[in-house]
C-alpha cells in the first residue's frame, strides 16, 4: 500500500520549474530515501511532499487523498516534519521544544494533558534525551540538538516522519546517533519514514527504499541493490565507484570522477 503518490507533480520557485512531471510511489511503513547531487530537486520534493510547497501542476495524494485538501491541523496530525535548516530556538529547553510536537492536539489556552505528557516522555525516551531534557539547546552539541528536534517530531505522534538532511554538519558519531534513531523509529514505533540524504552509504544502509533524482527527473526508483549499482552511480553522479557487500547491502568503498558518456542510462 503507498501512503504517499504523486502524479505528474511539477513543483518550482516564482516561474522556474525544478521538479518536472514527478510520480512516485511511498510505500506505508518503509524508510524511503531521496538521492541526488546538490541542486537535483531533493529538497523541493521533500518540501513538496511536506505541503511547504505546492505543486504548479499534479497532485499529491496522502491516503488517496490531494494533501492541498487537508486542513493544516488535521494534516499535522498525520505528517511530522523537519527542515533542513532549524531555528536556533536557543533559549527553550529540550523539553520546551518537544512539547511543541504536540500543539496540533492542544485547544487554544489549554495546558499540556496527561496524554500530551505521556507522548513528550516517550519521544524524549525513543531519543534517549531523558537526562538532558532541563538543558538549552544553546548548551548542546549538534547531535543532541538534531535528536531533540527529532524528538519534537516524536512527539507530534504522526504515522509519517519527513526529514531533509537530518545528518547534515554532525560529525561521523553523532550521524550514526541519528540514522539509527530514524532506523529505531521504523522498526519499533513502525513509522513510515522519508527523507533525502547526500550519504549514499547511509542511504543504503538504512533504507528499504531508494529514490534517485538527477535534473529533477526520478532516474530509478527501487529497493538499495536495484539503485545502488555502479552504471546507476556512473550516470547520477558521474562517479566510478567500487562496491563492497556488507551484510546483504551495497556500499561504496571508494570512487573517482568519470566523464559522462553521452547516452548513458540506468
Amino acid at each position: 500500500m503507498n501512503l504517499i503518490e504523486t502524479k505528474a507533480v511539477s513543483i518550482g520557485y516564482a516561474q522556474k520549474t525544478i521538479v518536472d512531471q514527478l510520480s512516485i510511489q511511498i510505500p506505508k511503513g518503509k524508510i524511503t530515501t531521496l538521492i541526488g547531487p546538490n541542486g537535483s530537486g531533493k529538497s523541493t520534493i521533500i518540501r513538496a511532499l511536506a505541503h511547504l510547497l505546492t505543486p504548479t501542476t499534479g497532485a499529491i495524494l496522502l491516503d488517496q487523498q490531494n494533501i492541498q485538501t487537508i486542513k493544516a491541523k488535521a494534516l499535522a496530525k498525520k505528517l511530522a516534519v523537519l527542515p533542513q535548516t532549524n531555528a536556533t530556538a536557543s533559549d527553550l529547553t529540550v523539553d520546551e521544544l518537544v512539547s511543541f510536537g504536540r500543539l496540533p492536539y492542544r485547544r487554544p489556552l489549554a495546558g499540556l494533558t496527561a496524554t500530551d505528557h505521556q507522548k513528550i516522555e516517550w519521544a524524549l525516551t525513543q531519543a534517549k534525551l531523558q537526562d538532558l531534557r532541563h538543558r538549552a539547546l544553546s548548551t548542546l552539541s549538534g547531535g543532541q540538538r538534531q535528536r531533540a528536534w527529532i524528538a519534537m517530531a516524536i512527539a507530534q505522534d504522526t504515522e509519517t516522519i519527513i526529514l531533509d538532511e537530518p545528518t547534515t554538519y554532525l560529525d561521523l558519531t553523532h550521524q550514526l546517533d541519528v540514522m539509527v534513531l530514524i532506523k529505531q523509529l521504523n522498526q519499533q514505533a513502525h513509522r513510515t519514514i522519508i527523507m533525502a540524504l547526500h550519504d549514499l552509504n547511509h542511504a543504503a544502509r538504512f533504507s528499504d527504499q531508494l529514490i534517485a533524482i538527477k535534473a529533477g527527473q526520478v532516474q530509478i526508483q527501487g529497493d538499495v541493490n536495484t539503485v545502488m549499482t555502479a552504471a546507476n552511480l556512473r550516470h547520477i553522479f558521474q562517479i566510478d565507484a567500487e562496491l563492497v557487500d556488507y551484510h546483504g547491502t551495497p556500499l561504496i568503498l571508494t570512487y573517482n570522477h568519470c566523464a559522462p558518456t553521452v547516452g548513458d542510462s540506468v
